[in-house]
Parts: structure tokens; sequence; C-alpha cells
């Protein structure tokens, strides 16, 4: 099998549909359709991990954006890895790397691109009748809520970076509600 999983076009066409499905958002790329189009001799028990390695090493360098020295380091790694890569292997890597770099990224900053908005905010400022400690007792806390979106749409984020990400786009729309419960809160507190 390892001869069978050697050829450069094959591989290349390989890593082609592994990006076009991981990154480009093709999802009609299957397993089968690879293995059946690339390498049909290879039965699928045995194409199904390596599939999986090439996979993996293409996030992994797609997710670190390697800049093209890193990718010489982690592909030399690799080749010197148990059931690692073959150096034929990573020339191919590097050459489908070297010139899909900027598609990919371009894919992925795309996908990460949130395009959000401060859709509503609701606040209020209770006070604590519960504490460990008395002295914290009837302190005012605020209590704020975001609704961000795209528009014309609600988006409940699914990640906490892609939370923070819409909270760094606006902050500054909070901090004016920042200053105006800080002040409610201090006008609220006893006087000593």
């Amino acid at each position: 099998m390892a001869g069978e999983l050697e050829g450069a076009k094959p591989l290349s066409g390989l890593l082609s549909g592994l990006a076009q499905d991981a990154f480009h958002g093709y999802p009609g790329i299957t397993e089968e359709l690879l293995r059946s189009q690339l390498y049909p001799e290879v039965p699928p028990e045995e194409f199904r991990p390596f599939m999986a390695k090439m996979k993996g090493i293409l996030k992994s360098i797609a997710s670190a954006d390697m800049d093209f020295n890193q990718l010489e380091a982690f592909l030399t790694a690799q080749t010197k890895k148990q059931g690692g890569i073959t150096s034929d292997q990573a020339a191919v890597i590097s050459k489908f790397w070297k010139s899909h770099k900027t598609k990919i990224r371009e894919s992925l900053m795309n996908q990460s691109r949130w395009d959000s908005g401060l859709r509503g905010l609701s606040w209020r400022v209770d006070g604590k009748s519960q504490s460990r400690h008395s002295a914290q007792m009837h302190t005012p806390v605020a209590i704020m809520e975001l609704e961000i979106g795209k528009s014309g749409q609600n988006v409940t984020p699914d990640s906490e970076s892609v939370f923070r990400a819409g909270l760094r786009d606006t902050a500054w729309q909070a901090r004016n509600l920042n200053f105006c419960v800080w002040s409610l809160m201090r006008s609220r507190s006893p006087k000593s």
C-alpha cells in the first residue's frame, strides 16, 4: 500500500479535495469520492487512516497559518515521527501549501468574520440580598444583557472566540452604558 500512496498527483488532488471540503465549504466531497477518483486500488480501510492523517496535517498547517519556515520545520518533524509522512509526501504538502496558502487563509478569514453589531441591550441594577460577608449586603450589582447579531437575523454565538470578537466590535457602544451604570450605582449607594 505504501507505494500506492506515494504518487505526487493523487496526493495533491487529495489535499485539494480536503481543502475544498474543510476550508471552502464544498460538502459534496466525500471520502468515497476522493478514494475512488484518486486511489481506486487502495481499500477503504487503508485509505481512511491515510486521509485522516493528511486532513490533520492540513488543518494543523492552516490553523497555525504557518509561514514557510514553520512549514518546513513542521513537515520535517512529521517525517521523523513514527507513522508520519515520507519526505516525498512532505514535498507535495509543502508545494500545495505554498500555492494555496493565500486562498485558504482568505477563506478562513471570511468564515471567522462575524460582521456583528449590538442589536439590543437591557440592564438593571439589583441590590445583593444574600452574601457570605455582611459588608457586601445591599451592594448594587449591575446586570447587563447584550443581544449581538448579524444584520437581519439573530445570531447565537457558538464559541467563546466568536462571542469575544462580537464584544470587541461593539465595546465602544457599551462604554457609555458602563459610565451610566457606574453613575447610577454611585447615586444609589449610601453616603457615608
